[in-house]
């Protein structure tokens, strides 16, 4: 995984916040990854902090076993986990992958 950048000096938009599709860019009303600073516009920035699955697993759209199934992700997989609530990771498959949510249990830190 390559290093995220992580913007420095003062953040201005430009304009009005870009409206990204939320299964492809790892952005939420409340949290966006760290590259998407300064455009667009949430409360908090993450870092991501990559895990392995440690198994075949899924990615849901929320978190709950009973989601719709985004993908399979094959064990070895490497999640860019932003966010950690309950026994849930939402974060993005690689550096450009899906957006969603993986089973803590299913998750390994780097």
């Amino acid at each position: 995984m390559t290093e995220p950048t992580i913007p420095t000096g003062q953040l201005t938009l430009s304009g009005p916040s870009e409206k990204l599709d939320a299964a492809h860019w790892p952005v939420r009303g409340d949290l966006a990854h760290i590259r998407l600073a300064g455009r667009c516009f949430v409360p908090h920035y993450a870092v991501p902090v990559p895990h392995d699955t440690l198994q075949d697993t899924a990615l849901h759209a929320a978190a709950r076993q009973d989601a719709d199934v985004i993908a399979q992700l094959a064990a070895g997989t490497v999640f860019n986990v932003l966010d950690i609530a309950g026994q849930w990771a939402w974060g993005q498959v690689g550096e450009d992958g899906l957006v969603g949510y993986v089973a803590l249990t299913q998750l390994e830190k780097k």
